[in-house]
């Protein structure tokens, strides 16, 4: 059935918070969809573009969930419908948008939304695969698996939070792991009590929950349905007379005590929990393989402690909250100045002292480090790398791309095809750290959505001229970093996943396909975030 009574993706108002529907969203009962226009067929096609191939289920909001394909791109989609549209999807809609404009391999994909006034329906990616709900309800997950889930989570949620907005409903039924070992986070909502603390704090559910098969909140208990996942109730989690959960390693044997300390810390409403960002950086040294005879148990993440009494010291201030350290080693070592360092931007004029806080906990006692602080890099030099053009007209205003306005960048010039006109092989943005430095993730805005990039890194400098540019390539494109951006949906990439003792001072963007526009096929680099100590 065509559609053309309303708005596509991209011109839609953007709401303020991301909301990718039809994943997970609890509720106590499904509302039934009110149905004006009639009910959606199997074969039917959406916008002369989205073939309905098979209905799901509903979602907990009386959606309906179809599977379906792309005719156009030749992928399969789920297809989300709602019913009425007009007014009342409108901030559905506006939700889709926001998803759209995020993209992260950990994030659901939002491609489309329409609105014909008798319904509206959003069109996302398709996950093969099964909510973490459903995997646990085969038995609690080991620590190593565990660690990687929060891991991937807590990464999503950064690259959420870097954009301004709140995800706002983390828990096991959002939480998708795919066939192939991908997770992926779905179903955002808009909920003006969501907050990015709420967020992070929600991985200690997701931790609590992967390791014991409980869930620790009973204030949200989960009953409602779970679109594609099954309804039964999660159990809730253990507690004593107080109300007071037990600790993952009371319920469970063989959980490390540092798992143990840094779920009991998100979990705790007394304990200010990290940025996302730096929860994700933590996860991302400890996401390493349990021996299936013995669970490793390196020393642990920071702890987020509550005031045991003692005096705190400059090092454990954190925006208000105390840290200790687990198992001296240098995995501890990392992480700890992984904190001094943000304590460090938090008062340049002081010296932190090098001794932290530590609380009584399973863990042995704190070790010093050194401070490296995560933050925004700076750039010394950026330039253009254009090396399959003879004119070589494209090279101005690469200073646009690190000036702090995402309203000015550098353009392209407007092609006939995707691939440059099939003249080039690609164009890219140089970058120049000034020195080795460890890069945690670099963040690219772009003024419209589907393009394709790559990210990569070297050890050269050569002359910006033609054959400098190809010599650069060249060298360049063997070393791949970050993960690719391949015919993505939206207007922000976020790379990371950097090797975590790796250096860098050169980088490369590289753009290998262009978006297109009401001329041709073109594409501007409003802004580049680097992100590193």
């Amino acid at each position: 059935m065509p559609s053309s009574a309303g708005p596509s993706i991209d011109t839609i108002t953007e709401g303020g918070r991301v909301t990718q529907v039809g994943e997970g969203q609890q509720a106590e009962e499904s509302a039934p969809p009110i149905m004006t226009f009639g009910a959606p067929t199997a074969g039917e096609i959406l916008a002369e573009r989205y073939e309905l191939v098979e209905h799901i289920n509903n979602d907990s909001a009386g959606r309906l969930v179809w599977r379906g394909v792309d005719v156009v791109l030749r992928r399969p989609v789920a297809v989300v419908l709602r019913y009425p549209g007009g007014d009342s999807a409108t901030e559905m809609l506006q939700a889709a948008v926001a998803a759209s404009r995020v993209i992260h391999p950990n994030l659901v994909g939002v491609y489309d939304a329409i609105d014909e006034a008798e319904r509206a329906y959003v069109v996302r990616e398709w996950v093969d695969g099964r909510s973490l709900r459903e995997m646990v309800a085969d038995g609690p997950l080991d620590p190593g698996r565990t660690t990687a889930i929060g891991n991937a989570v807590a990464s999503a949620l950064a690259a959420v939070h870097a954009t301004g907005m709140v995800h706002g409903n983390v828990h096991p039924g959002t939480v998708m792991i795919s066939d192939e070992g991908r997770v992926v986070l779905a179903d955002a909502r808009t909920d003006g009590a969501d907050s990015q603390e709420n967020d992070v704090r929600a991985i200690g559910g997701i931790l609590y929950f992967a390791l014991t098969g409980h869930w620790p909140h009973a204030e949200a208990p989960l009953h409602g349905a779970t679109a594609g996942h099954g309804r039964a109730a999660i159990p809730d989690a253990v507690r004593d007379a107080s109300g007071a959960i037990a600790a993952p390693r009371q319920v469970r044997a063989g959980v490390p005590a540092y798992l143990d300390d840094l779920t009991m810390d998100l979990l705790d409403a007394g304990i200010a929990p990290p940025p996302s960002d730096v929860l994700s950086a933590e996860l991302a040294r400890l996401d390493i393989p349990v021996e299936d005879d013995g669970y490793l148990e390196p020393a642990g993440p920071l702890r987020f402690a509550a005031d045991n009494g003692e005096e705190p010291s400059p090092l454990a201030s954190v925006a208000g909250r105390k840290v200790a350290v687990g198992i001296a080693g240098l995995l501890a070592v990392a992480l700890v100045g992984l904190l001094i360092g943000i304590s460090i931007l938090g008062n340049d004029d002081e010296t932190p002292e090098t001794e932290p806080v530590a609380r009584p906990s399973s863990s042995a006692p704190a070790t010093e480090a050194t401070p490296a602080a995560v933050r925004k890099l700076s750039v010394t030099e950026v330039r253009i790398v254009d090396p399959d053009s003879k004119l070589r007209d494209e090279l101005g205003g690469a200073e646009k791309v690190i000036d702090g306005d995402a309203d000015k960048g550098w353009d392209t010039d407007t092609y006939t095809r995707s691939n440059f006109g099939n003249t080039k092989s690609g164009m890219g943005v140089w970058i120049d750290l000034g020195e080795e430095r460890t890069v945690k993730s670099v963040q690219v805005s772009l003024s419209a959505t589907g393009a394709s990039a790559q990210l990569f890194a070297g050890t050269t400098d050569p002359p910006p001229t033609s054959s400098g540019d190809k010599e650069l390539f060249a060298s360049y494109k063997k070393n791949p970093i970050g993960q690719p951006f391949e015919q993505h949906d939206g207007t922000t990439m976020t790379f990371n996943g950097f090797d975590a003792d790796a250096k860098y001072r050169y980088l490369l963007f590289w753009i290998t396909e262009l978006p297109p526009n009401d001329r041709g096929y073109q594409v501007g680099v409003q802004e580049i975030t680097v992100q590193g100590s």
